[in-house]
């Protein structure tokens, strides 16, 4: 049980499937423990133990891997979640996850339970003895004011949880609101789950990219199998879920996501009325975002142009790859009209966002 994970990625390095990598490599008995405990029965809750008031038994494992983009942490995550045996179990992206609790929470309210996190909790601990998480970030308050709770009473009923994050547990809900009330989630972290930094010196998601052509024109058929190339070398041909993201109570949704990866056409991100907070908010959960069929931009289409511009704003300020298929190149897509001037800045900011080694000395 103790090096199943190494053996497997050393046939794996030897096959020629991954690259070796020595501090990836030291990480994987850290999924051991975790391992042996989904070996056992699961724990039984209430009987004699809860009608005598005995001690509760100790919180289910759990594993917080954090580090630089790209370093592998999903990678392990799902070698290990491959091979962690059959229980109940399930593999999601954080934010995601957190868009189904709300929901959950909102339901429990309309039928006036009063504690609403309660029920919600006990329907996950009812189906799964293991979560995984991708790209934990706790960016919401109503986030932050319930993570805290949900995690304790699901480690406690016995559900290991193992999730990656690009931040050390100090930074998470960093300069959030209140987020005094969100020291104690940390300090559980911290003393309830096992806290690992994955030091690799290598972003092997930029490794794939670097020297890649990442923007395609014109978007014709080509294109559109360069992009479903690029998505399945990105995703491991993973078909991807629908990311659901909430800002200031509304939902922003990217048809497409997996392992920090998006993929959305223009029209679902530029045609529909946006703001800047929402394009903030994409550009936090994701890391490569890649957009089909940008259009030619002009006056009949302002307010998508002028969408359009925010995005990639949010994506250059937040160092988001991006990976696009466009009726023209940058300087040729908006050329006259209303806003034409303005357009020449992100015409400048596409061109430099397409460079071999753009945004890699981002690690957040």
């Amino acid at each position: 049980m103790t090096d199943v994970l190494t053996q497997i990625y050393d046939k794996r390095v030897e096959a020629g499937q991954l690259r070796p990598d020595a501090a990836q490599r030291a990480a994987l008995p850290l999924f051991a423990p975790i391992m042996a405990y989904l070996a056992q029965p699961a724990p039984k809750s209430g009987g004699l133990r809860g009608l005598f008031g005995r001690a509760k038994p100790d919180p289910a494992p759990g594993l917080y891997l954090w580090g630089g983009v790209g370093r592998g942490k999903s990678m392990l995550m799902d070698l290990f979640f491959e091979h962690a045996g059959a229980v109940p179990k399930r593999r999601v992206h954080f934010h995601a996850f957190m868009q189904e609790v709300h929901s959950g929470l909102h339901a429990a309210r309309q039928r006036g339970v009063e504690d609403a996190l309660v029920p919600v909790a006990d329907k996950i601990i009812a189906d799964v003895r293991l979560l995984a998480f991708d790209e934990m970030q706790i960016t919401d308050i109503t986030d932050a004011m319930i993570v805290g709770r949900l995690f304790e009473r699901l480690m406690g009923a016995g559900v290991a949880i193992v999730t990656t994050s690009n931040r050390v547990p100090d930074d998470l809900y960093k300069d959030g609101l209140n987020r005094a009330l969100f020291l104690p989630f940390i300090e559980f972290i911290k003393t309830q789950m096992v806290v690992h930094e994955l030091v690799s010196e290598t972003d092997y998601r930029q490794h794939r990219l670097s020297g890649a052509q990442v923007y395609f024109s014109p978007a014709d058929a080509a294109a559109h199998v360069e992009m479903a190339r690029m998505w399945d070398e990105l995703t491991g041909h993973d078909p991807g879920a629908p990311l659901h993201l909430q800002v200031k109570g509304r939902e922003v949704v990217v048809s497409k996501a997996h392992n920090g990866v998006g993929r959305a056409g223009f029209w679902e991100l530029c045609g529909k009325p946006l703001g800047p907070g929402d394009y903030l908010a994409i550009a936090q959960a994701l890391r490569v975002l890649m957009l089909d069929d940008i259009p030619y931009l002009s006056a009949t289409n302002y307010n998508e142009a002028k969408r359009f511009v925010t995005l990639i704003d949010a994506l250059y300020e937040g160092k988001v790859r991006l990976i696009a298929s466009a009726a023209a190149v940058p300087e040729q897509l908006y050329t006259e009209g209303a806003g034409a001037f303005e357009f020449e800045r992100t015409a400048s900011r596409l061109r430099e966002m397409q460079g071999a080694d753009w945004g890699q000395a981002h690690a957040g």
